[in-house]
């Protein structure tokens, strides 16, 4: 009989389980609360009096350690939706022409439900129910939840309590991420800098040197999860003119007028921990996602992968 699956949450970790699955003849549904790809992947489109600008808002880019990691980018990268970018370090890919490429290319032929958000999860003698915000229920012989663990922990409280624990503690650290597009190129040599412990940013990135990317020059500025702790509920406009000032701080000469100014707070930006692998069997209830497999994109990839897998391999 076909396993009816219902994946909560389309991110990297939620759409590699979800193909995996599909593969070996599951009925997948995902669903996510987004309006389209996007999770840590997200790009943000901003217009500009210089023509659009496409700013990629979350993760800058990756790498492929593992074996079976590295032979998946390859086949996005002969897909055309990943490339190499040696000023991030070596080995680092960004997704073309945009970093939620990624995210676009694993969802192409899965059947996502955008805007749909699972606001509750029980037990039924025929399996599983999953409601939505929207008042709609789904049914599934099994479920698995891929998102970040705050929301994880509160959807898994009375269905799953041991997991909901686990999720509880692996908290994510918050980041203040600044988008800023300039009439002109910045007096700043590097394409990407890093900044050294106790300083305002984190990472910083010039957008507009990533392999396929257009428009006018732009920035994005990932502050550190001390100082975004510490300004969690600051005004947008505030962080990002602060963090507009850290910038300037690192250029040879003054910065050329700016043409937008915009920040993103992330309120669950990273997760270190590494907590494996959740699955109840009995229940028929996993859970997967960055945070289970190490906080990056390839610890979200693998955790879907691996939980797939495992469902499989139970199923017999």
């Amino acid at each position: 009989m076909t396993m009816r699956i219902v994946i909560m949450g389309a991110g990297v970790a939620g759409l590699s389980c979800g193909q995996a699955l599909a593969a070996s003849g599951g009925a997948v549904t995902l669903i996510d609360k987004g309006r389209g790809p996007a999770g840590r992947l997200a790009s943000r489109r901003i217009d500009t009096p210089q023509g659009e600008a496409v700013l990629d808002m979350g993760t800058q880019s990756f790498t492929a350690r593992g074996e079976d990691f590295a032979a998946e980018v390859s086949r996005w990268a002969a897909a055309g939706v990943v490339a190499p970018w040696a000023p991030a370090g070596p080995g680092h890919w960004v997704g073309a022409p945009a970093m939620n490429a990624v995210v676009r290319h694993l969802a192409a032929d899965q059947p996502v439900r955008w805007s749909l958000r699972a606001s509750d999860l029980s037990r039924a003698d025929s399996g599983w129910v999953v409601s939505t915000g929207q008042g709609e229920t789904l049914r599934a012989d099994a479920v698995v939840v891929a998102l970040p663990p705050e929301q994880a922990a509160d959807l898994l409280a009375a269905a799953a309590p041991a997991f909901a624990v686990r999720a509880r503690d692996s908290l994510s650290a918050p980041c203040w991420t600044a988008l800023l597009t300039f009439a002109s190129r910045l007096p700043i040599d590097a394409d990407v800098w890093r900044g050294a412990p106790g300083e305002t940013v984190a990472i910083a990135v010039r957008n507009r040197a990533k392999p396929g990317r257009t428009g006018p020059e732009s920035w994005v500025l990932h502050a550190t999860p001390e100082w975004s702790a510490d300004h969690l509920e600051a005004d947008a406009d505030d962080v990002a003119r602060r963090l507009l000032q850290t910038l300037a701080g690192r250029a040879d000469g003054p910065l050329p007028a700016s043409l937008t100014v915009a920040a993103h707070r992330w309120r669950y930006a990273q997760s270190t921990a590494r907590v494996g692998l959740l699955w109840d069997q009995a229940n028929a209830v996993g859970v997967c996602g960055d945070w289970c497999g190490g906080g990056d994109v390839e610890g979200a990839w693998r955790s879907g992968v691996r939980l797939a897998a495992t469902i499989l391999g139970e199923r017999g």
